[in-house]
């Protein structure tokens, strides 16, 4: 075999084993949960819920060694300090979580011992629902809700084994990198990926939704996307699409940014067409496809005058594994976990159209706030 075709096959392998993800995707019946989410009592009580079932999981996987990680996580690489990263990030975060949602506990509402410290947390995660604690009205949601955190942790770990060599979300690698996790507690920023689609598309129906209530969210386009939509239609009615909304970048192609050698030019293509075409719409944020960016890139978009918008709400509603009813039920339920996030969707599916205003919907009351595009910085 020619030993230049040999090196061509093994990037392109390589690539594909990082672009791909786990098994299975965690999804949850939310329709277990006995209660609506029709107050900031309400919410609060379901987040606790969900912070300890989560620290269940959590508490769990300590036990695992290397050898039942690979198998449990499906990969051969474990970053055994990468993971401990992880690992106790999401305990920290917990712990400030649990004692946001336990501020307004009363004896009568369920999920409320006081935590005053990790430990507590931990002893709370064992105890919270064994028999004598829990009312029969929780059984059916802790049955759903303890094989959605398993499966989402196990998503989470297996991003935190493959970090740094396979980049994503999971971690950071500078200031100018933002997931979400800096935003005030119940506060959430919606974005779409990929987009736009073709006149009429799915792009329309999900800018109809987010306009019927009065919403804006950030749109990550496609440089190549954003051409061709130019070229059938005109700058004017791309300015009318995008109206009060914001886009930024997601690369000229949907590429992996860490193993394109051509991933500045993407850049900075794309930026320049969405200054150019969308002036008024336009941020300078960039989101790397999969999330897979070179770990000393910063440099080149402080350069560019550019975040990175990464995202810790994963709707996975790419994945024919999750339907648009699953990718809205997920996201609801990772809301409560995380109490902030930036949440991802991708408009260029038919997903989104429907699981986001149902996401509404079911959050209507709820006391928590969606961030206006413009302003998040």
């Amino acid at each position: 075999m020619n030993i230049r075709f040999l090196f061509l096959a093994v990037g392109l392998l390589a690539s594909a084993v990082q672009a791909a993800g786990p098994q299975s995707m965690a999804t949850v019946d939310r329709a277990t949960w006995p209660a609506k989410l029709d107050s900031s009592a309400a919410f609060d009580t379901a987040s606790r819920a969900e912070i300890l079932m989560f620290a269940k999981a959590l508490l769990a996987s300590e036990t695992s060694d290397e050898a039942a990680l690979k198998q449990q996580l499906g990969v051969k690489p474990v970053n055994l300090d990468s993971l401990q990263t992880v690992r106790q990030r999401f305990w920290a975060r917990l712990l400030q979580n649990y004692q946001l949602a336990v501020v307004n506990c009363t004896n009568r509402t369920a999920f409320c011992p006081a935590v005053t410290d990790l430990a507590g947390l931990r002893q709370q995660a064992v105890s919270a629902f064994t028999a004598p604690l829990m009312a029969p009205e929780f059984a059916a949601w802790a049955q759903s809700s303890e094989a959605f955190h398993r499966r989402y942790l196990n998503e989470q770990l297996r991003l935190a084994a493959l970090f740094p060599k396979i980049s994503s979300e999971i971690g950071l690698f500078s200031a100018l990198e933002h997931n979400g996790d800096e935003l005030a507690d119940r506060q959430f920023l919606l974005t779409f990926d990929d987009g736009p689609t073709a006149v009429n598309g799915n792009s329309e129906h999900v800018l109809a939704a987010l306009r019927e209530h009065q919403l804006s969210a950030i749109f990550y386009v496609l440089g190549s996307n954003l051409q061709a939509r130019q070229q059938k239609t005109s700058v004017a009615a791309l300015q009318t699409l995008y109206a009060g909304q914001c886009v930024g970048m997601h690369g000229w192609e949907h590429k992996s940014h860490s193993q394109w050698a051509e991933w500045q030019s993407s850049v900075s293509r794309t930026t320049a067409l969405v200054q150019q075409t969308l002036p008024e719409s336009y941020v300078a944020w960039f989101r790397p496809p999969y999330g897979q960016r070179l770990a000393d890139s910063g440099s080149f978009f402080q350069q560019q005058q550019l975040h990175v918008g990464l995202w810790n709400i994963d709707s996975q509603d790419w994945s024919n594994k999750v339907s648009a009813d699953a990718a809205g039920q997920r996201v609801l339920t990772l809301m409560l976990l995380w109490r902030r996030g930036v949440i991802l969707f991708h408009d260029i599916h038919n997903k989104a159209q429907v699981a986001v205003p149902w996401l509404l919907q079911a959050s209507q009351g709820s006391g928590l706030n969606w961030q206006g595009c413009h302003d998040y910085r």
